[in-house]
């Protein structure tokens, strides 16, 4: 017994002096060409092709071994030399220690902190979202190298802004799905690098699909089933998911916790292998949101048993459970008979290959491209210089009476800076944040212009009762102007907390209208928040002359809002969202999905929606004046019928419409070009929104955005603007059968007060009947 435990012991001895021996600080990694037991494996050589060898690695692998994998936390398999991994990081706006693959300390206090998304998407700009997105895997990469951080970011989140009261909105690129889509695209692109098959980091986009509620009335999300029309599925929900997928190249997406139609979407092979991996062709993984597998079996009871649960997901598509759900009960299942092994092997085929082209199977990291990355990476000036300009970007002007602003720093030197988020810091950076590299708070960013004087006015944005409005009063009126920064935070909307209704809470709007009453100079209401907020009372208010969106803008907003308010920068931001008036929200259950109006049910979004607005979408003025002329544009096109065509049937026209599969796409495109004037006397950055509406018919389109660029325009001068058309995706509808469509007639451009009507025919020429 005893020589049998000395052999054991010598041998274990052995083992243990071949692994890898990390130098000092560095994490270990796989396929460290020390390690004698793993450096001439198959898969760790980078020279051959990636399927080779993810499908070698797969082969030396167990059942069990293959399972423990399948899951957020993989276990570690120490006879190949392979650590364990946390899949879950989050980068949604940064690098974010929200999910446990990241945490910051030591060497990596904080990363930057750009504005929330919903703020950065009111800039319309697709170069900046681009450049956020390189920063951001920058530092991902960065604190990677420092073992704190993973390199499968769960972001970005492209749900629909459906409903304004829903608490994750403001994660979200806005309510219109072209805008969304090519806000996904660009931030992927970023996140992702553009290195042929290689990743920088592994971008995922959520939630997949119509995910929109998370807690509103006791309807919550484990428990909510989405019905949606495959008209509302086809040209909105899933318009920015194929976006991600197809011009983005993203490396996953994460399904919803939420059903479709009576499915859970995590066991949906219609939509994980159809849509998805079908006809998207997704290359990457697929992975549930944080114990939706669990969900689907425990809250939903869709499965009478947890093993048919584990089944019924990774036959429909599911590559990776975050949650342990899979770990505990697949092996149990594949013993049943409900799953097979190879079912296993492609689930993992799918999460290993991202990982192949991550790098993290290629030996040492620091001789990888971005193996140098470190701690100097990570909130540099240059990183927070473009939180600051993103911030900037992000801010919307909504009012601005008799040129209320800016404000002078010679004729206002004394501001009265009040309100509940006038002097935040954490409250900027919205939710699924990380640790900011600093801040700079509204208070702080008025005080670098001007003296000011501050009152908060409540004690928080609940603002629950009125007992500090005098002293704000008094501030107000011994000072030369005043700005009230009110709004929103997390306590108000947030995961899981969706909000009643969109008024300002408590006695914020009593505050606003006695400190403005009581002022003696200019009075400018800012507000700090992610959904939108009925202030029509300010909006009509003529003592309140200004009135800025701020969104959640990020560590440097404080900063941000003083340039905008002191005219060191000239607003250029536009809604991404519309603001609804309070009234509405009693119209729309948040648990209706549907998009169009139908009798007394007024529609969503300012693509279907009819009725009153506080402030439209793309809604967003500045200190100057622009004026548009288009310079060149078609007046007709001819969409050509490229397959067999027969008169009779539903096939290629319905209602004078050509389906898009029955047209060349590729050649179907038109140029607008447009010539943007400032007319004013201030330097301006202009944001051109292009939208079309159909011809007349049973469409119930109101307009839809088709293309949008930012232009920054000298003062007395003019740009010429190109905006290119896709015909199939923009200028098409959708019918009540889910098939795209491009409608024959005369369609309208819209460019700010510009109207242009382009004729699209069919032409029947060289077509078999």
């Amino acid at each position: 017994m005893s020589h049998n435990i000395n052999i054991f012991a010598f041998l274990l001895l052995i083992f243990l002096l071949s692994l890898p021996v990390p130098s000092s600080g560095r994490p270990p990694f796989a396929c460290d060409p020390h390690n004698g037991v793993t450096r001439n494996l198959r898969f760790c050589k980078a020279n051959l092709p990636v399927h080779v060898r993810v499908r070698d690695l797969i082969g030396r692998l167990t059942l069990q071994e293959k399972i423990r994998l399948l899951v957020n936390n993989a276990a570690a398999i120490p006879r190949l030399g392979i650590q364990g991994y946390e899949w879950w990081s989050e980068a949604l706006h940064g690098v974010s220690n929200v999910g446990p693959g990241t945490k910051f300390g030591g060497a990596f206090p904080g990363a930057t902190s750009f504005p929330q998304v919903i703020t950065t998407a009111a800039s319309f700009n697709q170069s900046l979202w681009e450049q956020i997105g390189k920063v951001v895997s920058d530092e991902a990469r960065a604190m990677y190298n420092g073992g704190k951080a993973g390199l499968t970011d769960w972001s970005p989140n492209v749900n629909i802004f459906r409903d304004p009261r829903w608490g994750r909105g403001q994660e979200t690129p806005g309510e219109d799905p072209v805008l969304a889509g090519k806000y996904a695209a660009a931030y992927v692109r970023g996140l992702q690098g553009a290195s042929g098959n290689r990743l920088k980091v592994a971008a995922s986009c959520k939630h997949y699909v119509a995910y929109d509620l998370d807690n509103w009335k006791g309807v919550d999300r484990y428990h909510f089933n989405a019905r949606v029309s495959k008209q509302d599925l086809e040209d909105t929900y899933n318009v920015p998911f194929k976006a991600c997928v197809v011009d983005g190249g993203v490396a996953s997406v994460m399904c919803s916790y939420n059903q479709v139609n009576g499915k859970p979407t995590c066991a949906d092979p219609d939509l994980l292998k159809g849509t998805i991996r079908g006809q998207w062709r997704l290359n990457g993984y697929i992975v549930s949101d944080c114990d939706s597998v669990g969900v689907l079996y425990e809250n939903q009871h869709y499965t009478a048993t947890p093993e048919e649960a584990a089944a019924a997901t990774i036959k429909a598509g599911l590559d990776l459970n975050c949650g342990p759900f899979l770990a505990v009960h697949t092996e149990q299942a594949v013993s049943r008979g409900l799953l097979v092994q190879a079912d296993v092997d492609m689930a993992l085929a799918n999460t290993i290959t991202v990982q192949m082209r991550l790098g993290m199977f290629d030996g040492e990291p620091s001789a990888q491209q971005f193996g140098k990355l470190g701690p100097r990476d990570v909130c540099t000036s240059a990183h927070q210089q473009l939180a600051l300009e993103a911030a900037r970007q992000g801010m919307v002007l909504l009012k601005n009476s008799g040129r209320s602003l800016p404000l002078s720093t010679k004729r206002h030197r004394t501001v009265a800076v009040i309100g509940p988020n006038s002097d935040v810091t954490v409250t900027m950076i919205g939710n699924y944040a990380g640790v900011a590299c600093g801040y700079t708070t509204p208070l702080q960013g008025i005080s670098r212009y001007a003296r000011t004087v501050h009152q908060a006015g409540c004690s928080d944005v609940a603002c629950n009762g009125n007992q500090q409005f005098g002293a704000a009063e008094a501030a107000a009126r011994q000072a030369d102007a005043t700005v009230l920064v009110m709004g929103l935070d997390q306590s108000i909307e947030a995961e899981f907390r969706d909000r009643a209704g969109l008024l300002l809470p408590g006695y914020q709007q009593e505050l606003v209208t006695r400190v403005a009453k009581a002022s003696r100079g200019p009075v400018v209401l800012v507000l700090m928040c992610g959904g939108p907020v009925d202030v029509s009372f300010a909006k009509n208010d003529p003592r309140i002359g200004a009135i800025i969106w701020a969104g959640y803008p990020g560590q440097a907003g404080g900063a941000a809002i003083a340039d905008v308010v002191f005219g060191t920068h000239n607003p250029g931001g536009k809604l991404p969202m519309t603001w609804y008036p309070h009234g509405y929200v009693a119209k729309v259950p948040m648990t209706n999905m549907g998009m169009r109006p139908s009798g007394g049910y007024p529609g969503r979004t300012y693509r279907f929606y009819k009725g009153p607005v506080v402030f439209p979408f793309g809604h967003g003025i500045s200190y100057t004046t622009f004026t548009h002329s288009l310079a060149q544009a078609p007046t007709e096109l001819t969409i050509p019928l490229g397959i067999s065509f027969s008169t009779s049937g539903n096939s290629t026209f319905s209602s004078s419409a050509v389906k898009v599969t029955h047209t060349n796409c590729e050649v179907l495109s038109l140029g607008l070009h447009v010539d943007v004037s400032n007319t004013g006397d201030v330097d301006g950055t202009h944001t051109l929104l292009v939208f079309s509406t159909p011809p007349s018919g049973k469409w119930s389109l109101n307009k839809q955005l088709i293309g949008f660029e930012k232009i920054h325009v000298v003062a007395r001068s003019q740009q010429r603007v190109k905006i290119d058309v896709d015909v199939c995706k923009h200028l098409s509808v959708v019918d009540k059968f889910g098939i795209r469509r491009i409608p024959i007639g005369a369609h309208n451009i819209h460019i700010g007060d510009l109207k242009h009507s382009i004729s699209l025919q069919a032409t029947l020429e060289g077509i078999k009947s």
